[in-house]
């Protein structure tokens, strides 16, 4: 039997022989002191990163408190002003000592050939009026013009970026262009022995931009697009309807010369309008009133619908673009009732649209679309239309029902007043798949729809139109005036022997 001390004696012969320490129970001295150091360096290193730790947080703790409270301050101060900017009513003359900047009611250039009165409608987020004085006091300034004169009302519905603000820049393009058509008009009237109409318009103000911040405020593309579709389907409706009633009960009163409407959006503004009236456009064309005898000339909502660069999908429209297409001619006095008007450099609705389409229809189901127009089984027009990328497309963007092109023409000389008079002659001079010119620009028809099709849906040269917001220029304002004035003539007048020139050079 092997005794404890026993074991032990072997275990110390056994490190004797192989060189081990005699007992590991019985450390050196110096090894347990050298031990003791490295523990207590370690130690040390421990307190260290402890410290660097609370360090952190302490840093971390004040970081997030500057950005819990810097952070929602900037983004306030970046937040574009949700307010009234028009908030006296009274009409107001502008001149050289008043810019009336915070009257709803302007009159520029006041008895001259430029004369124009600018009305302004604001509205909120949520499409309600901000004030409903506001639209009142418009809507009664303008009742009282049209007690002695016709008027032609201009109405402009603002996109993506602007807003109601006195500094808005599309303000100071919309007020040249009234003037502009002031002038044609005055000199229209001379020509074919007429009254002039008043031209008077309404800007349609709405929070465009919600962030001021640069940079930033490129993230709010969707979410006014939102807001935009609460403005077509809420507010902007009456005033339209309003404002047609005013024209409405002029003309019934048998004047030398009608009242008209005239409306234009842009971007989202654009979206707003088409929202507003693509409804009441496909009634009035279909015209299902009772004793109806006969197939008329297609009604419109007012007497022209312009939309730039509009922001909504091609999907929307393709029910108009199907219920003109069901009908196989027009006649030689239809006018055009519809125009959209895209650039084909515009990326904002060529490319960050459908991105932003992508995600939120990506669960929705498509079918694909098989229509056929008109004509014999070799003539007949086709169309095929996948709706998932009708769906995430705009409609100045989608080929499938782009009808026309816009091109710049050689001749890049300011246009004479007779040019305008002589608009109606070219717009009847329509054949499938011909180029017509309207002053400086050539209008070609693809040859998709019957001629004079009264929705144009147009793609626009980049020479003309350069990107989402350049839709100033003087061509592009040029052909849209020249559709103006097809739009809104009445029956022929007899001409003067009197030529005006060159008008669109002021």
């Amino acid at each position: 039997m092997v005794t404890k001390r026993g074991k032990q004696a072997s275990r110390k012969a056994a490190a004797r022989k192989y060189g081990f320490l005699e007992a590991p129970y019985r450390m050196d001295k110096r090894i347990q002191h050298t031990s003791h150091e490295s523990d207590f360096s370690n130690m040390e290193a421990n307190h260290d990163q402890i410290i660097r730790r609370k360090d952190m947080k302490k840093r971390n703790r004040r970081l997030n408190l500057i950005c819990a409270v810097v952070l929602p301050l900037l983004f306030l101060a970046g937040c574009a002003p949700n307010q009234l900017y028009r908030s006296d009513y009274a009409l107001c003359i502008v001149d050289a000592k008043n810019n009336c900047s915070k009257h709803s009611v302007q009159r520029h250039n006041e008895g001259s050939g430029g004369e124009y009165t600018l009305g302004f409608v604001e509205v909120d987020d949520q499409g309600q009026l901000r004030d409903r004085a506001q639209m009142q006091a418009v809507l009664d300034n303008y009742y009282a013009v049209a007690a002695k004169d016709s008027l032609l009302i201009n109405v402009y519905v603002h996109g993506w970026q602007h807003d109601a603000s006195p500094d808005d820049a599309n303000i100071v393009s919309f007020s040249k262009n009234l003037k502009k058509l002031s002038q044609i008009e005055t000199a229209l009237a001379k020509l074919q022995n007429r009254p002039p109409r008043k031209i008077v318009g309404v800007y349609v103000g709405w929070r465009g931009k919600s962030i001021t911040i640069p940079g930033l405020n490129l993230v709010t593309f969707w979410e006014r697009k939102n807001t935009a579709l609460n403005i077509g389907y809420m507010g902007i409706a009456e005033l339209f309807l309003k404002l047609e009633e005013i024209s409405n009960v002029r003309n019934s009163w048998s004047p030398p010369i009608k009242s008209r409407l005239i409306i234009m959006g842009h971007s989202f503004g654009g979206q707003a309008v088409y929202g507003a009236t693509s409804q009441i456009l496909a009634s009035r064309f279909i015209d299902s009133r009772e004793h109806k005898a006969v197939q008329d000339t297609a009604k419109g909502f007012g007497d022209l619908i312009v939309l730039l660069n509009p922001a909504f999908e091609a999907l929307s429209y393709a029910p108009l673009y199907d219920l003109s297409s069901s009908r196989c001619s027009y006649f030689i006095e239809q006018r055009p009732l519809l125009a959209i008007l895209t650039s084909e450099t515009d990326y904002a609705t060529k490319l960050a649209f459908p991105a932003g389409r992508f995600f939120s229809t990506f669960f929705e189901t498509y079918d694909t679309m098989e229509r056929e127009f008109c004509g014999d089984s070799k003539l007949k027009r086709r169309l095929t239309l996948k709706e998932g990328p009708a769906d995430r497309t705009t409609v100045g963007h989608f080929d499938p029902l782009i009808s026309h092109t816009l091109m710049p023409a050689p001749n890049t000389e300011p246009l004479s007043i007779n040019v305008y008079n002589n608009i109606r002659n070219v717009w009847g001079e329509q054949t499938a798949g011909a180029s017509l010119t309207y002053g400086r620009t050539i209008l070609e028809h693809l040859d998709r729809t019957a001629p004079r099709n009264p929705y144009l849906n147009i793609r626009v040269n980049t020479k003309l139109m350069a990107n989402h917001g350049d839709i100033w220029g003087d061509e592009v304002q040029e052909f849209i005036r020249l559709l103006v004035l097809l739009a809104t003539q009445d029956e022929d007048f007899h001409e003067s022997e009197t030529d005006v020139s060159a008008i669109e050079s002021d």
